[in-house]
């Protein structure tokens, strides 16, 4: 059973839309299949990644390449990690690479970019959280020129992201979007699709977070327990799995037509779904978890709604069982 779980990033989501906060529901559905995709967004809390031996860790352009059968995932057993900073290289980034080194057991090297990359987080006019990006271009030519000769499977990347004090600090007292994933997300999906391998980012140091020092929404506490917010994604870049074609035939290979089924938050319809739509793959929304876009009044063709992430384990299990859902309910 290969189960597929996503929660988009910047949308608001009740769960998942903060700092890991989707991780115990992640640990609950890996429980119920053999291999569980996420991505980043999932699971991904500064300084904590909490996942599971059989998570698979994708990036969210990958995945969509991946659902739509462009490409296949091959499971690895250790990534070559080159991240990617700005200059001057700080000392919390330094000691977080030589801990995830001696705790991990991390190959780790590091490239000081010659060109300053920006992030800026905006939101879009439907309340989404985006970003805006500067540098990329002259990245991408020097990670690519550094890769001739010296090889490396997997790109983390660490930056700012700027967003306004006011902002920041209504986020952290009220709740709402995340002001900064948006732009992560941004960030990373330009730079896999430009060197065709898994990448992830990770912000350095934001002036609110750094100075902020009161009790906050449990789902955000991760990013105020946090020095350099990277550890997650050097965790999960770690084992990410390689992308390769999708003809590929090696016995640790998942192809679309290896997913069962996915789980996603109600309301939400993008790449992911149509593909999943367009394969036959069912797809589980989860009431519960509410975000900024309508529930589904009508629950799209081959699609479940459940109330919550306990009952979408407790639909997994019962297909992995052969069992169907009305046999055990009674009216």
């Amino acid at each position: 059973m290969n189960v597929v779980m996503i929660i988009p990033t910047g949308i608001g989501c009740e769960i998942g839309g903060h700092a890991g906060d989707a991780t115990p529901s992640a640990k609950l559905l890996a429980s119920v299949c053999e291999n569980l995709i996420v991505h980043p967004n999932v699971i991904n809390a500064s300084d904590i990644n909490e996942s599971t031996e059989n998570m698979l860790y994708v990036e969210g352009s990958i995945l969509d390449r991946f659902l739509q059968g462009q490409i296949a995932l091959e499971e690895v057993y250790s990534n070559r990690v080159l991240l990617a900073v700005n200059k001057p290289l700080k000392n919390e980034t330094i000691n977080s690479i030589n801990a995830a080194r001696n705790t991990i057991g991390s190959d780790i090297r590091i490239i000081e970019l010659d060109t300053l990359l920006t992030l800026d987080g905006i939101f879009k006019p439907d309340g989404s959280a985006s970003g805006i990006m500067t540098g990329a271009d002259e990245a991408v030519l020097q990670i690519k020129l550094y890769k001739q000769s010296n090889p490396f499977d997997v790109l983390a990347i660490q930056t700012v992201v700027d967003v306004d004090e006011v902002t920041s600090k209504k986020y952290l007292t009220e709740g709402g979007v995340n002001p900064w994933g948006g732009a992560e997300a941004l960030c990373s999906r330009h730079f896999s699709r430009e060197l065709e391998l898994q990448c992830a980012h990770a912000p350095y140091e934001s002036g609110v977070l750094k100075t902020f020092n009161e009790i906050v929404d449990p789902r955000q506490a991760a990013e105020l327990v946090s020095v350099s917010y990277i550890h997650c994604i050097l965790k999960g870049l770690h084992k990410a799995p390689k992308v390769v074609e999708y003809n590929c035939r090696s016995k640790h290979t998942l192809r679309i037509d290896d997913i069962d089924v996915m789980v996603s938050p109600d309301g939400c319809w993008g790449h992911p779904h149509e593909a999943c739509a367009n394969w036959g793959i069912p797809i589980i929304f989860v009431k519960e978890n509410r975000n900024i876009y309508k529930p589904f009044d009508i629950v799209p063709k081959g699609c479940s709604i459940v109330d919550n992430y306990m009952e979408a384990s407790g639909m997994i299990a019962s297909m992995k069982a052969g069992v169907h859902r009305d046999s055990v309910r009674r009216a």
